[in-house]
Protein backbone atom coordinates (compact mmCIF):
# COMPACT_ATOMS: atom_id res chain seq x y z
CA UNK A 1 0.00 0.00 0.00
CA UNK A 2 2.99 2.71 1.01
CA UNK A 3 4.27 1.77 -2.42
CA UNK A 4 1.29 2.66 -4.46
CA UNK A 5 0.73 5.92 -2.47
CA UNK A 6 4.81 6.74 -2.91
CA UNK A 7 4.44 5.78 -6.80
CA UNK A 8 3.88 9.06 -9.29
CA UNK A 9 2.12 8.54 -12.33
CA UNK A 10 3.41 7.60 -15.41
CA UNK A 11 4.44 11.00 -17.00
CA UNK A 12 2.18 12.24 -20.12
CA UNK A 13 3.35 14.13 -23.32
CA UNK A 14 2.07 17.55 -21.77
CA UNK A 15 2.18 19.81 -24.05
CA UNK A 16 4.86 22.56 -23.93
CA UNK A 17 2.60 25.54 -25.18
CA UNK A 18 -1.03 26.62 -24.93
CA UNK A 19 -3.21 23.99 -27.50
CA UNK A 20 -4.52 26.37 -29.92
CA UNK A 21 -7.58 24.32 -30.44
CA UNK A 22 -8.49 24.09 -26.75
CA UNK A 23 -11.42 25.62 -26.24
CA UNK A 24 -10.68 26.88 -22.57
CA UNK A 25 -9.82 30.63 -23.37
CA UNK A 26 -6.04 31.37 -22.37
CA UNK A 27 -5.98 34.81 -20.03
CA UNK A 28 -3.40 37.41 -22.14
CA UNK A 29 -2.70 39.02 -19.36
CA UNK A 30 -1.88 36.89 -15.85
CA UNK A 31 -0.87 33.34 -16.00
CA UNK A 32 -3.43 30.59 -16.68
CA UNK A 33 -3.22 27.36 -14.37
CA UNK A 34 -5.51 24.53 -15.49
CA UNK A 35 -5.91 21.18 -13.38
CA UNK A 36 -7.01 17.70 -14.55
CA UNK A 37 -9.55 15.94 -12.67
CA UNK A 38 -11.06 12.47 -12.54
CA UNK A 39 -14.26 12.86 -10.50
CA UNK A 40 -13.94 9.47 -8.92
CA UNK A 41 -10.39 9.64 -7.60
CA UNK A 42 -10.06 9.47 -3.70
CA UNK A 43 -6.33 10.70 -4.84
CA UNK A 44 -7.37 13.93 -6.39
CA UNK A 45 -9.24 15.40 -2.83
CA UNK A 46 -5.66 16.64 -1.75
CA UNK A 47 -4.94 17.85 -5.24
CA UNK A 48 -7.82 20.42 -4.64
CA UNK A 49 -7.00 21.11 -1.76
CA UNK A 50 -3.48 22.43 -2.54
CA UNK A 51 -5.17 24.26 -5.05
CA UNK A 52 -7.17 25.74 -2.57
CA UNK A 53 -3.57 26.84 -0.99
CA UNK A 54 -2.21 27.55 -4.29
CA UNK A 55 -5.80 29.92 -5.09
CA UNK A 56 -5.71 31.40 -1.57
CA UNK A 57 -2.29 33.20 -2.05
CA UNK A 58 -1.60 33.82 -5.74
CA UNK A 59 -4.52 37.03 -4.72
CA UNK A 60 -5.76 36.79 -8.02
CA UNK A 61 -2.38 36.83 -9.49
CA UNK A 62 -3.38 33.61 -11.91
CA UNK A 63 -6.76 32.25 -14.04
CA UNK A 64 -7.38 28.93 -12.34
CA UNK A 65 -9.25 26.04 -14.19
CA UNK A 66 -10.11 22.74 -12.75
CA UNK A 67 -11.39 20.50 -15.88
CA UNK A 68 -13.47 17.65 -14.60
CA UNK A 69 -13.39 14.40 -17.30
CA UNK A 70 -16.82 13.20 -18.44
CA UNK A 71 -17.23 9.98 -20.41
CA UNK A 72 -20.04 10.50 -23.17
CA UNK A 73 -21.14 7.38 -22.80
CA UNK A 74 -21.88 7.22 -18.95
CA UNK A 75 -25.24 8.48 -17.10
CA UNK A 76 -25.99 11.91 -16.95
CA UNK A 77 -24.88 13.17 -13.47
CA UNK A 78 -22.12 10.77 -13.20
CA UNK A 79 -19.62 13.58 -12.95
CA UNK A 80 -21.39 15.02 -10.02
CA UNK A 81 -19.02 13.72 -7.24
CA UNK A 82 -17.78 15.52 -3.77
CA UNK A 83 -14.49 16.55 -5.73
CA UNK A 84 -17.09 18.88 -8.20
CA UNK A 85 -18.38 20.19 -5.29
CA UNK A 86 -14.64 20.80 -3.92
CA UNK A 87 -13.92 22.14 -7.30
CA UNK A 88 -16.49 24.52 -7.20
CA UNK A 89 -15.91 25.96 -3.85
CA UNK A 90 -12.71 27.28 -4.51
CA UNK A 91 -13.02 30.85 -4.48
CA UNK A 92 -11.57 32.49 -7.73
CA UNK A 93 -11.48 28.64 -9.68
CA UNK A 94 -13.52 28.24 -12.52
CA UNK A 95 -14.96 24.59 -13.37
CA UNK A 96 -15.39 22.58 -16.44
CA UNK A 97 -16.41 19.44 -17.63
CA UNK A 98 -14.56 18.13 -20.02
CA UNK A 99 -16.38 16.23 -21.87
CA UNK A 100 -14.83 12.83 -23.16
CA UNK A 101 -11.46 14.01 -21.32
CA UNK A 102 -11.34 16.40 -24.94
CA UNK A 103 -9.45 19.09 -23.85
CA UNK A 104 -6.82 16.98 -21.34
CA UNK A 105 -5.89 14.91 -24.38
CA UNK A 106 -5.11 18.51 -25.90
CA UNK A 107 -3.09 19.45 -23.25
CA UNK A 108 -1.79 15.85 -22.67
CA UNK A 109 -2.95 15.44 -19.54
CA UNK A 110 -3.14 11.75 -18.31
CA UNK A 111 -3.62 11.49 -14.58
CA UNK A 112 -5.82 13.04 -12.38
CA UNK A 113 -4.47 15.96 -10.08
CA UNK A 114 -1.91 17.24 -13.32
CA UNK A 115 -1.75 20.72 -12.70
CA UNK A 116 -0.15 23.15 -15.79
CA UNK A 117 0.80 26.81 -15.61
CA UNK A 118 0.92 28.98 -18.77
CA UNK A 119 2.03 32.28 -18.97
CA UNK A 120 0.59 35.28 -20.70
CA UNK A 121 1.60 34.20 -24.15
CA UNK A 122 0.84 30.77 -23.59
CA UNK A 123 4.22 29.06 -23.16
CA UNK A 124 4.23 26.61 -19.86
CA UNK A 125 5.94 27.17 -17.05
CA UNK A 126 5.29 24.32 -14.82
CA UNK A 127 3.40 21.02 -15.30
CA UNK A 128 2.87 18.47 -12.84
CA UNK A 129 0.96 17.61 -9.44
CA UNK A 130 0.77 19.66 -6.36
CA UNK A 131 1.05 16.80 -3.84
CA UNK A 132 3.58 14.70 -2.22
CA UNK A 133 2.14 11.50 -3.12
CA UNK A 134 -1.45 10.18 -3.45
CA UNK A 135 -4.23 11.43 -0.85
CA UNK A 136 -1.81 13.59 1.13
CA UNK A 137 -1.81 17.01 1.97
CA UNK A 138 1.10 19.44 3.32
CA UNK A 139 4.50 21.04 2.41
CA UNK A 140 5.19 19.95 -1.47
CA UNK A 141 7.55 20.88 -4.55
CA UNK A 142 4.65 21.49 -6.76
CA UNK A 143 2.86 24.03 -5.15
CA UNK A 144 6.23 25.80 -4.00
CA UNK A 145 6.77 25.90 -7.36
CA UNK A 146 3.63 27.62 -8.47
CA UNK A 147 4.44 30.17 -5.54
CA UNK A 148 7.33 31.09 -6.82
CA UNK A 149 6.57 31.26 -10.67
CA UNK A 150 3.31 33.52 -9.14
CA UNK A 151 5.04 35.57 -7.21
CA UNK A 152 8.84 35.71 -8.32
CA UNK A 153 8.24 34.51 -12.14
CA UNK A 154 10.89 31.87 -11.63
CA UNK A 155 10.84 28.54 -9.64
CA UNK A 156 13.89 25.85 -8.86
CA UNK A 157 11.99 23.35 -10.64
CA UNK A 158 9.31 23.31 -14.03
CA UNK A 159 7.77 19.37 -13.15
CA UNK A 160 6.49 17.52 -10.46
CA UNK A 161 5.35 14.19 -10.29
CA UNK A 162 1.67 13.54 -10.44
CA UNK A 163 -0.08 11.39 -7.76
CA UNK A 164 -3.80 10.15 -8.44
CA UNK A 165 -5.44 7.87 -11.24
CA UNK A 166 -5.95 7.60 -14.65
CA UNK A 167 -7.88 10.35 -15.97
CA UNK A 168 -9.33 7.67 -18.40
CA UNK A 169 -10.10 5.22 -16.17
CA UNK A 170 -13.16 3.47 -16.61
CA UNK A 171 -15.64 3.49 -13.86
CA UNK A 172 -17.99 0.46 -12.89
CA UNK A 173 -20.90 -0.04 -10.33
CA UNK A 174 -20.03 -2.16 -7.67
CA UNK A 175 -23.10 -4.46 -6.02
CA UNK A 176 -23.71 -1.50 -3.61
CA UNK A 177 -24.07 0.43 -6.92
CA UNK A 178 -21.74 3.41 -6.09
CA UNK A 179 -19.07 4.26 -8.52
CA UNK A 180 -15.85 2.97 -7.93
CA UNK A 181 -12.61 3.60 -9.97
CA UNK A 182 -10.69 0.26 -10.73
CA UNK A 183 -7.04 1.30 -10.42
Amino acid sequence: MLDFELTPAQSAKATTAWPADSQLKRDRHRPTLVMFIHPHCPCSRASLAELGVVAANSQGQADLHVLIIKPHDFDDGWEKTDLLASAKSIPSVTVHIDNDGAEAARFGAATSGETMLFDCDGRRLFRGGITVSRGHEGDNPGVAALAALLHAGRASVDATPVYGCSLFNRCTRDEDSERQCKP
